[in-house]
């Protein structure tokens, strides 16, 4: 099997198109979003696996963009604990690519039972989510065969963009439009060295922060699901403090930097720290001169840091697709996934 066969290398392969259609179709939203909204004072977020990885960009993005106040919520307190909260202040975004998984779907009734107004992001129109939801944002992907996930997730990432512009009253849509094309030139991204290196790693951790957070820890995700290797993910600031000292010889840290913004040159300094203590630094996006710092390196865009997070995953995916490749492992049907899982006795999105 080489990387033109796989159905996870041609998802990845229609992202650009993916999230321009996902841009036509969902900024004409803006206008009943802000009715929506208006009068209420903050967000939860409500999602699972990769989803939830989307969700914290969303998070960052409102509190960073918007100025409104964000959160990720626990669906176990609706779905198992049956908490009643006040939420007449609040706009509850469930997340799910399917939009049939039961856990999400029962969180976003119970939201609107405690007086939230209710936002379904999915991929897929007439699910449980998107006619349940007071506005549903229909991301326009298009089927996604290959189970772990790449246009459904970054297509998220655009339609949490759209509903924080529209929140936001910002010229965020205008950074959004650069997107696309930015996607399109990182598909050619040269990941043979690597591939090789992480296929061939003892220990992995993946960290990244602020607004890129969100593609660290679904680049761990996805390394993990694809791959079968156990990775961690950690922001930055935890990674400074306990996790530090378990960085030795054999560690291949894979660090997501951004290219702008006021984290950008901590990540560069994080670099040096962390080969002090004997660990390999494979960097994704990043400054020139964390790029020059890291002994691996894969370019990731010149966009804004509002928007980079959404473009700055694909060499990460390209990356990992060719990784499982190297490990004689088939990345669209990982051993023991499925495209919608069990979680207890609710089906759960992956």
């Amino acid at each position: 099997m080489n990387s033109t066969t796989t159905r996870m290398a041609a998802e990845i392969a229609e992202q650009p198109a993916a999230a321009r259609r996902t841009l036509d179709h969902l900024l004409p939203e803006r206008a009943r979003l802000r009715e929506l909204a208006d009068g209420r004072r903050r967000v939860l977020l409500v999602a699972r696996g990769s989803s939830d990885n989307a969700a914290i960009y969303g998070r960052y993005l409102l509190e960073v963009v918007a100025g409104v106040p964000a959160g990720l919520a626990a669906p176990s307190v609706a779905t198992h604990y049956r908490a009643r909260l006040d939420l007449s202040d609040t706009v509850v975004v469930s997340v799910s690519q399917s939009g049939s998984t039961t856990e999400i779907v029962e969180t976003q009734e119970w939201a609107r039972s405690c007086g939230a107004a209710t936002v379904g992001v999915t991929n897929v129109a007439g699910s449980p989510l998107a006619s349940s939801a007071d506005v549903a944002l229909v991301t326009q992907a298009g089927p996604e065969l290959a189970v772990p996930a790449t246009k459904t997730y970054l297509t998220q990432l655009v339609a949490l963009g759209v509903l924080v512009d529209a929140l936001s009253g910002s010229t965020l849509a205008d950074d959004l439009h650069r997107v696309p094309d930015a996607v399109e030139g990182l598909l050619a991204a040269d990941v043979a060295a690597a591939s090789e290196a992480l296929a061939g790693a003892d220990r992995v951790v993946v960290s990244g922060r602020g607004l890129l957070l969100g593609t660290a820890l679904e680049t761990a995700l996805k390394m993990e699901e694809t791959c079968l290797r156990p990775v961690r993910g950690y922001s930055y600031a935890d990674l400074r403090h306990g996790p530090i000292s378990v960085v030795s010889d054999g560690l291949l840290a894979v660090l997501v930097g951004a290219a702008h913004g006021p984290l950008a040159e901590p990540m560069a300094d994080l670099v040096g720290d962390l080969q002090g203590r004997g660990a390999r630094v494979l960097g994704i996006g990043g400054t020139a001169a964390f790029a020059e710092r890291c002994d691996l390196h894969l370019a990731g865009s010149d966009l804004p840091e509002t928007v980079e997070p959404i473009a700055s995953i694909v060499p990460a995916q390209v990356m990992i697709e060719q990784m499982a490749l190297r490990m004689g492992l088939d990345p669209d049907n990982p051993r023991g996934l499925n495209k919608v899982t069990q979680t207890e006795f609710s089906e759960r999105n992956n």
